[in-house]
């Protein structure tokens, strides 16, 4: 086949990278500017991996044998049936992936509420995005994670990046931060934290208060930005009751930051000619996630940053398509284009488009770690259909998981390798990979991108459009109502979308063919995209952003005597997601095959570990095992391990699953933790 230019299957940049079969070089594109982080340049082994699954599977006996298609939709069909007649719509529930095309999230949304008609539908972005876009539509009235190009970062004089670590997360990134003064905040020395000329270390569960101490050096030493929020914001009376009280000292001693330092970091902001705030998923994944993001938006606003060419506040999506998942349907809440899903006038449109009565479209339904505890349980979903996403590793309390997707009379698995959730499944449909397929993705930076088909897939594979198409047809849709065809599919979404707040209807694979740089909003043929939103207005109906009230209250838990120590974790460079693709790159596996816990030499010694040791890391919901890592910059009350390591090794046997109260993410960042030998006391 020929070359194909396309883009990587991986982070939320989009890198742009080209196939010569499975062999892959990086392209100048904006975002990447030639570069490709090691997971990149090996994408193309996973197009040829030997555990690629090639034809569906039922579970007989307990094993899982292989079967015809046909058979396989039919027996999926027939069971979901069955179950919504006994126990009613919301017997059967959907959970989606931020790596899903936006065509297939567009279609799996529309496949829940109207082939199901199950309120029963959520997806992993709530585990990555939830609380950053919460505060975002709080603060702007729309949520798009970086509201500007990534390439006018390279012209900032300061970035304050808080919970984010692109040098391992997202390499290429960082070339655009090059010539900014880098403030990071970040409890752990990162290799971005390296990076920096400030680096800004508090408690874990702390940002809040540390972004009220920085707000507030920034009006106590005359930096406000008062021309700018008088002009263009509402709500900072409010918002200043409460971090009057939150001067830099008061903060030092909840954040262990010195109050020297969060007055330099107030000063270097305010007196940057260009300056941006951004956030990841550090400062977002807590159970007061949304509060926190608002501490960050709250101090961008007061330093007249947001809307302003040159500056703003951004947040750094974390997976492939986070941002287009979560626009057109696919999250218990929302309708195609951002609609609210219990919005009449959305409803009414969104139903014409697909030719069905308003009022047999289902409400909200339950959020991601609210639907998997449901799993079985009285009143709870008795079928679960998994496309892109594998929750037996990456969700919280995933032992408790695990045992609901086995309580659970169907669980349907669509997946191109046997993940650890599909390894569960009563039904393993295998589909296409990145390669394989066309299909659009948005980047951080609300770009929509064409992902070219470059090969063939194996024979037996077929894309979700496929499945979703074939399963529809099976529960009584009309044919065609379910496009299995990606360009057809994505102009039906840009009448769905049309008039929302992601408005996409003026963009069209001709167009993206053609390489036009399409940011949405995109309301028209021949309107050229929004590469930078909100610099006339911002998006609620007074055209003003909101200061939000938001206090500091800390993390969900706190360590004691039988848990003195605070556990956090992330990614590595290596490694992606739950790990289901990475692992099965030897390149990267041979770097970091297995599970570790960076700890601080002296915290190590006193439970009895050496380097190298295993150790036993354990939480009040259960324990992992991990190879200890001595890293002399760590905290001493903190330990930090990687979540993409399946069994006895997963993060998230321990993490807390207390949940925002907005935004309904977990607490991935921070919990009460002890650590010993694997045979020993804590």
């Amino acid at each position: 086949m020929p070359q194909v230019d396309t883009h990587c299957p991986y982070c939320a940049l989009q890198c742009g990278m080209r196939l010569d079969g499975v062999r892959v070089t990086p392209r100048d594109f904006p975002v990447n500017a030639g570069g490709l982080c090691q997971k990149g340049w090996t994408a193309g082994e996973l197009l040829t991996s030997p555990r690629r699954l090639t034809s569906p599977m039922v579970r007989e006996n307990g094993v899982l044998e292989p079967v015809g298609w046909d058979f396989a939709l039919d027996f999926v069909a027939r069971k979901l049936r069955e179950l919504q007649e006994a126990h009613g719509p919301d017997a059967v529930a959907v959970f989606g992936g931020g790596g899903l095309t936006n065509e297939k999230a567009y279609l799996l949304g529309k496949f829940a509420r109207v082939a199901l008609g199950t309120s029963q539908i959520d997806y992993n972005g709530r585990f990555c995005m939830s609380s950053a876009a919460a505060a975002g539509s709080k603060a702007f009235g729309a949520d798009r994670g970086m509201p500007f190009p990534v390439t006018d970062l390279g012209d900032a004089d300061v970035v304050l990046l808080a919970g984010a670590n692109p040098a391992e997360t997202m390499p290429p990134f960082t070339q655009h931060l090059r010539g900014a003064d880098l403030i990071v905040v970040d409890p752990r020395r990162t290799p971005t934290a390296e990076l920096a000329s400030l680096h800004l270390a508090p408690a874990p569960g702390t940002d809040l208060a540390l972004a009220l101490g920085i707000l507030h050096a920034v009006v106590a030493d005359g930096h406000l930005d008062q021309s700018y929020v008088d002009r263009r914001t509402n709500g900072f009376d409010a918002m200043w009751r409460i971090a009057a009280s939150w001067w830099p000292e008061r903060a030092e001693r909840i954040t262990g930051v010195s109050a020297a330092d969060m007055r330099l970091a107030a000063a270097k902001l305010a007196g940057a000619r260009n300056a941006y705030i951004l956030t990841a998923r550090g400062t977002e994944q807590h159970a007061t996630g949304t509060a926190t993001v608002g501490g960050w938006i709250n101090l961008a606003l007061s330093l007249g940053l947001p809307g302003r060419a040159g500056s703003g506040y951004g947040c750094l999506t974390g997976q492939g398509n986070g941002q287009g998942g979560r626009e057109h349907g696919q999250k218990a809440d929302q309708l195609p284009g951002y609609r609210k899903l219990d919005d009449p006038a959305a409803r009414e449109y969104v139903a014409g488009v697909w030719g069905v009565d308003p009022d047999s479209l289902p409400g909200p339904g339950r959020s991601a770690s609210e639907l998997l505890e449901a799993l079985g349980q009285e009143g709870g979903p008795k079928a679960l259909m998994v496309f892109g996403s594998n929750v037996v590793v990456s969700a919280p309390r995933s032992q408790r998981v695990q045992d609901r997707l086995s309580a659970v009379d169907l669980l349907v698995v669509a997946d191109f390798v046997l993940s650890e959730t599909a390894a569960l499944a009563d039904v393993v449909l295998p589909v296409t990979q990145w390669a394989e397929e066309d299909g659009t993705l948005t980047n951080l930076e609300g770009r929509i991108l064409l992902r070219r088909k470059a090969i063939d897939p194996p024979p037996g594979v077929r894309s979700d459009l496929d499945v979703l198409n074939g399963l529809a047809e099976r529960l009584g849709q009309p044919e065609g109502r379910f496009p299995a065809d990606a360009e057809t599919a994505f102009d039906e979404l840009r009448i769905a979308s049309k008039g929302g707040i992601a408005d996409y209807s003026g963009v069209s694979y001709n167009r993206l063919r053609a390489g036009e740089a399409l940011h949405w909003p995109v309301p028209a043929d021949d309107h050229p995209g929004t590469p930078r939103m909100f610099l006339d207005a911002f998006a609620h109906p007074d055209g003003r952003a909101r200061f939000v009230p938001v206090e500091h209250t800390g993390p969900a838990e706190l360590p004691d005597d039988e848990f003195p120590l605070q556990a956090t974790t992330g990614r590595v460079l290596q490694h992606y997601q739950s790990g289901a693709q990475t692992r099965l790159v030897d390149e990267l596996n041979d770097v970091v095959p297995e599970a570790f816990v960076e700890v601080h030499p002296d915290t190590a010694k006193r439970a009895g570990l050496e380097e190298g040791d295993q150790a036993r890391i354990r939480s009040r919901r259960g324990e992992t095992t991990a190879k200890v890592r001595f890293v002399q910059s760590l905290r001493p009350d903190l330990v930090f391990v990687p979540f993409h390591f399946p069994g006895g090794q997963r993060a998230n046997l321990f993490t807390n699953p207390a949940l925002d109260p907005v935004s309904r993410m977990p607490e991935f960042k921070v919990c009460a933790v002890s650590l010993s030998t694997v045979d020993g006391a804590a």
